[in-house]
């Protein structure tokens, strides 16, 4: 079973359907991320996929937006809720298309009042394995009675396609960025989406011996294990690497993220 708090997990199922399900238009809520991949770390969010039987309203994507601003994050685990209309994702199609985003790293937007819009977002493809990998309804049916899988040369093109968007948030946001990039390149050599501690110590195995320090204190920031810092470390390099690594694995298959 997920890592979850299902009293938590229960009450934000419940939230979704009072904003969502008018007329049974939630057909399935799913875990995926962290919880499904080895288990909750300090900085994981709790991760949830709405697979929704119609598009949703401006009025009800705003409410539902209100109401996660005071549940996620504070006391609380940070909350990562994505929505999809299950016809614009079945049949698989790609760029998927996403209906609904709730994460952290917008707030100052949704305090100013946004409101998440539908728009195509490739990141859905190994967010949708993801949930189909972890067969874990929180609400509905198995996930794969609602989804499609994802084509393998999809899965492999949406992971690198936000490479060089990574590589720009390197310095505000290191910790999450290399451990991305090192679950991207085991994604595309192994087939595997692992989690970002597993994707790391796989990384770490094939990186030369003088790459790896950034890497690992980011692994270790993550699991809780040591205080972020990156005075002295070489930030850059370790992240450069790991783009010429992902580049060269995707390249097998089609030019290299980015290009």
């Amino acid at each position: 079973m997920p890592d979850l708090d299902r009293d938590r997990t229960d009450h934000l199922v419940a939230l979704v359907r009072r904003h969502l399900d008018e007329d049974g238009d939630v057909l399935g809520v799913y875990a995926h991320g962290s919880a499904t991949l080895g288990g909750l770390r300090p900085y994981s969010d709790l991760d949830l996929l709405v697979v929704l039987g119609r598009p949703t309203t401006y009025g009800q994507r705003a409410r539902l937006t209100e109401e996660l601003l005071g549940v996620s994050g504070g006391a609380g685990r940070p909350v990562e809720l994505i929505a999809v209309v299950r016809d614009e994702v079945r049949p698989w199609r790609y760029p998927p298309r996403r209906e609904y985003l709730y994460g952290e790293w917008l707030r100052d937007a949704y305090e100013r009042g946004a409101v998440p819009e539908p728009e195509d977002d490739p990141d859905l493809a190994p967010l949708l394995t993801m949930v189909l990998r972890a067969d874990a309804p929180l609400y509905g049916p198995p996930p794969a009675t609602l989804l499609d899988p994802v084509p393998h040369g999809d899965l492999r093109r949406a992971i690198t396609a936000g490479v060089p968007e990574l590589l720009a948030e390197l310095e505000p946001d290191t910790r999450n960025v290399l451990l991305t990039l090192a679950r991207v390149w085991s994604t595309l050599v192994t087939g595997d989406i692992r989690s970002k501690d597993a994707a790391a110590d796989w990384a770490l195995g094939r990186l030369p011996a003088s790459y790896r320090p950034p890497l690992a204190h980011a692994r270790a920031v993550y699991l809780g294990q040591e205080t972020e810092n990156w005075s002295g470390r070489a930030v850059r390099s370790c992240a450069d690497l790991l783009v010429r690594e992902i580049r060269a694995a995707y390249g097998d298959e089609g030019e290299g993220p980015g290009e």
